[in-house]
């Protein structure tokens, strides 16, 4: 992890940590239900202020929360449009096989990239502090993959575009 990403990374660890105090909460509306208030949104009382981490106006964390579950919607940085296409294709490639990460939504926040429910059944059944660094973790790389295929892009273009004009030489 480089020094300026640090203190981010710390800011949202120490949010998601204090966040996920979840416990189990019935619906107030329908017996005998059980749904994530932070996705229902109808009782108010139920639901704490969302939280914005920002590291700029590109970088930034939603965090959600309510009783019984957090909604934590993920931003990822964007420089140029190459950037944006990768990360749009990364993100639905993850979105499309979103069973197999359990707390990944098929569908993000509009304004963000990709997003993360985590229920109190989610707290019960693994640690939090896992949960928590499985999140950080997510951040940390998908930064690292789109640089790395952004550098694999441009290599290959110069390649192609070397191959290319040499006919004409």
């Amino acid at each position: 992890m480089s020094n300026t990403l640090r203190p981010y990374l710390n800011a949202v660890r120490s949010t998601l940590t204090a966040a996920m105090c979840l416990e189990n909460f019935a619906s107030q509306i329908v017996e005998k239900h059980n749904v994530p208030e932070v996705e229902a949104g109808n009782s108010q009382e139920v639901l704490l202020n969302p939280l914005v981490v920002s590291r700029n106006e590109n970088e930034q964390v939603l965090i959600e929360s309510s009783i019984n579950s957090v909604r934590v919607s993920i931003r990822i940085k964007q420089a140029d449009d190459i950037e944006r296409i990768l990360a749009h294709q990364f993100t639905r490639f993850l979105m499309m096989r979103a069973e197999s990460f359990i707390i990944l939504r098929r569908v993000p926040i509009k304004g963000y990239d990709i997003s993360f429910l985590v229920t109190n059944f989610h707290t019960e059944q693994m640690f939090k502090h896992k949960l928590v660094d499985f999140i950080i973790e997510f951040m940390e790389e998908v930064d690292k993959e789109i640089s790395e295929m952004k550098l694999s892009l441009n290599a290959r273009a110069r390649i192609v575009a070397e191959s290319y004009l040499s006919q004409f030489v």
